[in-house]
């Protein structure tokens, strides 16, 4: 079974954008996505699954590289922000590469008031196991 490399680790060659901000042990990139112009992802510079997988280092140095991607956005004036990690590809992970995501939030969009958790709270989210 063949690895894919890792398109968040820095060292290969294979990240399309620039960080727009940088700690020691993490970087942050904008989003590029249209559906979410106003988004940015918290990377550790080590490669590591999932947030369970991260150093005491990097759970200290987390705050500094948050308020960075916080800062990044605060053009144009946010009423708030969605913060969230999705672990595993049944909770949406499609990079095998910790990273925190930070979504603008604006009191005029349709999904004001709708948390992190609204989707998820759906009839038929109730379908589990």
């Amino acid at each position: 079974m063949s690895v894919e490399p890792c398109r968040f680790c820095l060292n290969n060659g294979l990240l399309v954008d620039s960080p727009v901000s940088e700690t020691d042990l993490f970087y942050v990139l904008k989003s590029q996505d249209p559906l979410l112009p106003h988004a940015a992802m918290v990377i550790p510079r080590r490669h590591s699954q999932s947030p369970i997988e991260m150093t005491g280092a990097e759970w200290a140095e987390l705050p500094l590289a948050l308020g960075l991607a916080q800062a990044s956005l605060a053009e144009p004036a946010p009423d708030g922000f969605t913060i969230g990690w999705n672990v595993g590809a049944a909770a949406g992970q499609t990079v095998s590469h910790t990273h925190l995501h930070v979504i603008a939030r604006f009191a005029h969009e349709p999904t004001a008031g709708q948390g992190i958790r609204h989707p998820l709270k759906r009839r038929e989210s109730e379908e589990g196991p």
